[in-house]
């Protein structure tokens, strides 16, 4: 008889990272002979085959009840069910593998809150944090949960570092690294010819020197700080913004900084593969960032890529590309002017000794079943 697998996440859903990556782990799982069941709240995509779902459902209240619902929910499903095996992507009481792919909440908050301006922004922003009652059940599920777990998957260094300054008692637990990897088959350097097609689209000369970024928070992202850097680098640096928000208050910043006209906010870009290799240099100035797909994609595309510290992503690249202040514009500045100047890397890739995708979860399900 085979093992039976639970897979813990609110949403049944392709849309979002941890969705993301559940849906992938419970279809494998399920492709390997495994009897899988995935404990959520409420279901959005068909189930894959040889996956059941167990709707434990949403009642209609306040987001503080419905995440006290889910946990209690899922957790007397998986008590109830006796599963050989459980997988929890966070937000529940007790689990086999507990991955934590958000890092802990004390720390986002600590970093992330840089994004804001300090005085009544950052204050005003800190405050809603702390009284919304969703976020106290949310810090108090993360401890419960990091308890009740015989192994505990991080998806970068960073997360790790940021988990045991936040969970010390974790440095003697059993913590692991296995990085996301995104299908990087899709990206690839150009020819010179292709390179200087795409730039054309992008109506840029010769001389220009581009500059792409990409996000949905521009905040959290830290455009506002390379907005900073851009006013202060000659006028053939331009730079394009990728992401589906309006610019609302980094669009008045750039015309307070006079480069309004070398900004172009492009919205949502389909063909990322083809931004990242007309560009010149891709620029995330991350305040909080666990580990960003799009760095590994520009990398993948042949673009110098530079990021921060607080990006897990930042594994990936050489000491004289991490920012170590995210808020340091002028730094970055001259990051970007030295990049600028270096030649084009060679291709990115994969370092066999990291572990990234789905294979080591495969590997780590045998050795717990055994």
């Amino acid at each position: 008889m085979s093992a039976r697998i639970a897979v813990m996440l609110p949403k049944l859903s392709s849309y979002g990272g941890a969705e993301g990556f559940s849906l992938r782990l419970a279809t494998t799982l399920a492709q390997r002979g495994y009897a899988v069941d995935f404990i959520c709240a409420r279901q959005e995509v068909p189930a894959p085959e040889g996956v059941t779902p167990v709707i434990v459902g949403r009642p209609p209240l306040t987001r503080a009840c419905k995440i006290a619902w889910y946990a209690y929910a899922a957790e007397r499903a998986r008590t109830r069910r006796g599963y050989d095996l459980s997988f929890s992507m966070g937000k529940t009481i007790a689990q086999d593998v507990l991955r934590m792919s958000g890092g802990p909440l004390s720390v986002f908050w600590r970093l992330s809150q840089r994004a804001w301006e300090a005085g009544f922004p950052r204050t005003w922003k800190m405050a809603r944090r702390r009284l919304a009652p969703a976020n106290a059940l949310i810090r108090q599920l993360e401890s419960t949960a990091l308890q009740n777990q015989r192994v505990c998957v991080t998806v970068s260094h960073r997360v790790r570092d940021w988990l045991i300054e936040a969970h010390p008692e974790l440095s003697q637990r059993d913590l692991r690294i296995i990085y996301n990897k995104p299908d990087l088959s899709r990206f690839s350097a150009p020819t010179d010819d292709e390179r200087a097609a795409l730039r054309e689209e992008y109506g840029l000369a010769p001389q220009d020197v581009a500059i792409s970024f990409a996000g949905t928070n521009f905040a959290l992202k830290g455009l506002g700080t390379l907005t900073r850097a851009l006013s202060m680098l000659p006028p053939h640096f331009k730079l394009f913004v990728a992401g589906g928000r309006n610019p609302g208050r980094f669009g008045a910043l750039a015309e307070s900084l006079g480069v309004a006209e070398r900004i172009h906010f492009l919205g949502r870009v389909e063909d990322m593969p083809g931004l990242y290799r007309a560009s010149d240099i891709f620029c995330l100035p991350s305040f909080y960032d666990t580990c960003s797909n799009a760095v590994l994609e520009a990398l993948a595309s042949g673009a110098r890529v530079i990021s921060t510290r607080d990006n897990g992503s930042s594994f990936f690249l050489t000491e004289d590309r991490i920012l170590e202040d995210s808020a340091d514009h002028e730094g970055l500045a001259a990051m970007l002017q030295t990049a600028a100047d270096s030649p084009r890397p060679d291709a990115f890739v994969w370092p066999e000794a990291v572990k990234a995708g789905l294979p080591p979860y495969l590997d780590l399900v045998d050795e717990l079943l055994a």
